[in-house]
Order: C-alpha cells, then sequence, then structure tokens
C-alpha cells in the first residue's frame, strides 16, 4: 500500500500536476479544537550528556496518546523544517525538535559524534514513561525525520536503535562517506581531502555553530567515514520503512544507493520520491509536505 500512495505521489509531482489534487487536509487546514485537550507548545530542555539540549514539543489535539516524529535538522541547520512539524502536527503526530549541543544556543560543543548522542537522548527522553503520559505521546511510535545532516544523523539513529519505528530522510547528506579515501593514500594526499571537506564545511555557514572548526569538523568525518556512511547503516535499517526523498541538489546518487542497498538488504517498505527542487526545497515545501505524510500515514493505517 505504501509503494503504490508514494509511486503515484512521485508521478504527480513529477508530472507537474495541481498540488490542491493531492494535498492532504493536513496541509492546508486546521484540525477540529478539541478544548480538553489542545493542540500546544511545550519548550524545554533535554539532558544530553552533561549539557542541556533546547527543545519544542509541539503536541498535537486530542487524548492521545499520538505517535511521534523526532525532527532532524542540518548543518548548520537553517532550514528547520517547522512548516514541515505544523502539518505534522496537524496529521495528529506530536514533534520534537531540539538543537544539537552547540548549536543555536544550545550549551556544549558542536560535533558530529555529539549530534548522534544528542538524537538518542532526544528518543531515550520520549520513551520515559513520565515524560511521554505528560506529553501525550507513544513510546511505541517514534519515527526519526532527518533533513540533509539530520538525514545521516536519522539513518544512524535508526540503525543503532530497532525499536524506531521508521526513518524519513529529505536529502540525506552522505557527509562522513563522501570523505572515504582509498586505503594506500600518502598522508599528504589525505591532507589535500581534508582541506576541501573543511572549505566545504565553512561555506555552509558556522555561525550557529560553537566549539568547533572547519578543520576539526572535517577531521571527525573522515575519522568516521566507514561507520558513519549511510551505506553503513543499510543492513540494521532495512527491517523499517524508510523514505527517501530526494532533490536536485547533487545528493540524490548517494540517496539512492542506499535505497539500493536497503532492497538488496531485504527492505520491502522502502520508497524513493524524487522532487525537482533545491536542497531546502524552496519552492516546493507542499509538496514535501504532502510526501512525508503520505508515508507517516502508512504507518498509523497498516
Amino acid at each position: 500500500m505504501l509503494n503504490l500512495r508514494l509511486l503515484a505521489t512521485s508521478l504527480l509531482l513529477s508530472a507537474g500536476l495541481s498540488a490542491a489534487a493531492q494535498t492532504p487536509a493536513a496541509v492546508t487546514a486546521d484540525p477540529t479544537v478539541d478544548k480538553a485537550n489542545p493542540a500546544r507548545n511545550e519548550t524545554f530542555q533535554i539532558p544530553s550528556h552533561g549539557a542541556l539540549l533546547n527543545a519544542m514539543m509541539l503536541e498535537a489535539a486530542g487524548a492521545g496518546p499520538h505517535p511521534i516524529v523526532v525532527l532532524l535538522h542540518g548543518f548548520p541547520g537553517n532550514e528547520k523544517n517547522l512548516d514541515l512539524a505544523q502539518a505534522i502536527r496537524r496529521a495528529g503526530w506530536d514533534v520534537l525538535y531540539f538543537n544539537y549541543r552547540g548549536s543555536w544556543g544550545t550549551p556544549g560543543d558542536f560535533s558530529f559524534q555529539h549530534s548522534m548522542e544528542d538524537a538518542q537522548a532526544a528518543i531515550a527522553y520520549v520513551r520515559d514513561a513520565e515524560h511521554a503520559k505528560t506529553m501525550r505521546v507513544d513510546p511505541k511510535m517514534i519515527v526519526l525525520v532527518g533533513h540533509s545532516m539530520g538525514g545521516m544523523i536519522a539513518a544512524w539513529a535508526t540503525a543503532q536503535d530497532p525499536q524506531i519505528r521508521a526513518v524519513g530522510l529529505i536529502s540525506a547528506a552522505d557527509m562522513a562517506g563522501r570523505t572515504l579515501v582509498p586505503d594506500g593514500v600518502s598522508a599528504e594526499d589525505r591532507k589535500k581531502v581534508q582541506a576541501k571537506v573543511a572549505a566545504g564545511l565553512a561555506n555552509e555557514g558556522m555561525a550557529p555553530l560553537a566549539g568547533c572548526t572547519p578543520e576539526s569538523l572535517a577531521a571527525e568525518l573522515m575519522a568516521h567515514a566507514k561507520e558513519w556512511s549511510l551505506s553503513a547503516q543499510a543492513a540494521k535499517m532495512a527491517t523499517r520503512p524508510v523514505l527517501v526523498v530526494t532533490s536536485d541538489d547533487g545528493l540524490a546518487p548517494a540517496d539512492h544507493a542506499l535505497v539500493v542497498a536497503l532492497q538488496a538488504a531485504g527492505d520491502q517498505e522502502v520508497n524513493e520520491v524524487h522532487i525537482a527542487t533545491d536542497h531546502s526545497y524552496s519552492d516546493s515545501r507542499i509538496a514535501l509536505e504532502t510526501t512525508v505524510l503520505g508515508g507517516l500515514a502508512y504507518l498509523t493505517e497498516k
């Protein structure tokens, strides 16, 4: 059912048909107000390795418990996808958004390792029985959705945690995998690769990040290239539904390679949808919301 739904969505998008003909109500209309259990925003901090992550829960209306999306932002996180979060909430899901250590005012030092640990801390927080009850969350229905670097983190966290229900990757950046250099490359050539990676990171913008440099982050990616690459996660991810959304940002080939690896590992619920837009989905936000909501609807219907 998911394969047919998302295939149809992909065909409609690629054919350029009107968004109105395919857009779910949660994208365009507010839900019925529940005065007893209204939708609400809660801000708080999540403990992670001695730091406190700035976080916000978008709680859906209704007594619940609600399925929940943990939304993971990219590098450095200028596109936060909060419009997507609102659409997901209107569809009846809670959404947890947070900033990794050392990013956007959260205390601590930013690193990719810290970001992965922070994602695990956020998952543990919503699984806690007391937190789940307070926030009307179903801890058995946690889905990770990550954009760009957040996609790399979502894939890694899903591979580590067999209880994650499903994962959605939006233009997932294979940041570690693309730093992989063959064995036998000279130290001098490795330095050249690292310098190129650092320059690329600097170009993305480092102002929202603390406790790191482009050079330190490039070295970290290269040191963990094999274990953090998207392809390294495929075997352990393949037991869950996976939605892969790609755009015209140059990341689609690596994301497609992950789809192929997932299918080879036996995943019969992996789906790939391409939207012809930029990395931030700047002119295709409704198309992105429609695609993600289609994947989430499958999980609640099956």
